[in-house]
């Protein structure tokens, strides 16, 4: 007896080119069998022939940024769930924005934990950011006591501001007086972290740092100049401000940091041009001791700074033109970026842009998207020949090997029954009043896409019922790696 069956389901699976018709056996949470005609169940769910995908590792989200975390985390997780999204992996960080204090992750952590908890209606995870020294000491008790084993450096935050140029980030960082947010900063970060992996030996392949590579007075220089020029406006403007070589530029800095310090898991978050992934890759080719990872977003690979709905696309880094829109996607085909992501952050409209509603250098830094993080992809991956098999690698299987998330990423038996089924004959549009996100615009607005998610399952909750979220929040939060 299963607790589910979903019937007549196409299944998919990362490194499976075929895909299955198949039936999926659930018992407690787990997958218990697949396989043609399993027995009787106490729910039975007709596939209909949908692709079954592994629910997706969104490894990337910002839960609390914009909004209180305890509403974030119960408003953003059911956009989740409309993307097919069951485990979110949220960026923190002290300072200003999320809690809005300083100090130590001993006592902001279980803050953190305790405004989530019980809200969510996907599991869900943290990535943290040493800002400070104090943090750097923290970085044992935070893997081995909270299950945090990827942390994060921002590297434009010491002389750049979250929006734009700014003078004041001593007030933004929140750090004692005399400390520095800067390159050698991130070099004992780096330091710390490999000391952890160290001191956790059967942990070392899944604790690693995230970087977002972005220079920041490479930024300053090209936002007054686009500021004083005065001849673009808009995404556009917001791009040359922060052009794509200050990203190569960072990558290159962070990569001899990690082959000075010795710290090999690397990962290269949200890189927008052909610039970045060429500075990626040519670091890989100088370093191949250091295990990269590299991502991209559904952002930049949907839109471009003309095709995106206004300046609610501002972003860090920016959406780029449509030469670099093409360029990531030969280098997701050619196997050169390990997954996507959302980068989802809720920013109300009020917040988005205050009171100048069409200058980019005034609007906030970031939008969500999760909800169309997997219907997104696969209707992109379709139209450019890219297998199903291939989209689950990207947005499940691959996140969640690098995150420690052991139970995440397939179906198979004994993993969690994280399942999204999708139709991929489903065309639609992007609106965003139908989004569970209480974010009131979509850069994505009017998009046509191809798939849709129809149902999501996380450990064999139905939480997604035919488009509809259903059921109390029965999210966890996941100390990594799981089991």
């Amino acid at each position: 007896m299963y607790d589910l069956v979903l019937r007549d389901v196409d299944l998919v699976r990362p490194g499976v080119e075929a895909v299955e018709r198949t039936d999926i056996g659930v018992r407690d949470g787990k997958v218990a069998a697949i396989g043609p005609d399993l027995g009787p169940a106490t729910e039975v769910v007709d596939g209909g022939g949908r692709l079954a995908f592994p629910g997706v590792v969104d490894a990337h989200q910002h839960w609390g940024i914009y909004n209180e975390l305890a509403a974030d985390t119960e408003t953003e997780s059911r956009a989740c769930a409309q993307g097919g999204v069951t485990t979110a992996l949220n960026y923190m960080r002290t300072g200003q924005y999320y809690l809005n204090k300083g100090g130590e992750y001993a006592s902001f952590f279980p803050e953190v934990l305790a405004a989530a908890k019980g809200r969510a209606h996907v599991d869900y995870g943290f990535h943290l950011a040493p800002m400070m020294s104090k943090h750097i000491e923290e970085i044992p008790d935070l893997v081995s006591e909270h299950g945090v084993p990827s942390f994060k450096v921002f590297m434009f935050y010491g002389a750049h501001g979250l929006h734009g140029r700014s003078a004041d980030q001593s007030s933004f960082l929140m750090i004692p007086e005399g400390e520095r947010y800067d390159y050698a900063h991130f070099e004992f970060v780096m330091r710390g972290i490999q000391a952890a992996r160290e001191r956790f030996p059967e942990l070392a392949d899944e604790i690693s740092l995230s970087l977002h590579c972005e220079t920041a007075e490479i930024m300053t220089a090209y936002t007054r100049l686009v500021e004083e020029e005065g001849k673009l406006t808009g995404l556009e403007a917001y791009s040359a401000s922060r052009p794509a070589h200050s990203e190569g530029l960072a990558i290159s800095i962070a990569s001899y940091l990690a082959h000075e310090t010795g710290l090999v898991n690397i990962n290269l978050l949200h890189l927008s041009s052909r610039k970045a992934v060429d500075a990626a890759l040519r670091m890989a080719g100088a370093f191949p001791h250091i295990n990269f990872r590299r991502e991209v977003t559904i952002g930049h690979l949907l839109a471009d700074f003309r095709t995106a709905h206004g300046i609610g696309g501002k972003v860090n880094p920016p959406l780029r033109d449509r030469d670099d829109v093409e360029a990531l996607w030969e280098h997701v085909a050619a196997g050169d970026i390990d997954w996507v992501v959302s980068d989802h952050a809720c920013c109300r409209d009020e917040t988005k842009f205050g009171t100048d509603r069409d200058d980019v250098f005034v609007a906030k830094s970031g939008f969500g998207g999760t909800e169309y993080l997997l219907p997104g992809l696969l209707t992109e991956a379709t139209r450019r020949g890219l297998a199903p098999h291939r989209v689950a690698e990207l947005l499940a299987a691959n996140p969640a090997r690098r995150y420690g998330l052991r139970s995440k990423g397939d179906i198979a038996v004994g993993k969690d029954a994280d399942i999204a089924l999708v139709d991929p004959d489903h065309r639609w549009t992007v609106r965003a009043e139908d989004s569970e996100s209480t974010q009131e615009y979509t850069p994505f607005e009017g998009f046509e896409l191809t798939a849709k998610v129809t149902d999501t399952f996380l450990r064999g909750h139905h939480v997604l019922d035919n488009g509809k979220i259903t059921g109390d929040p029965t999210g966890t939060y996941l100390p990594r790696p799981t089991a």
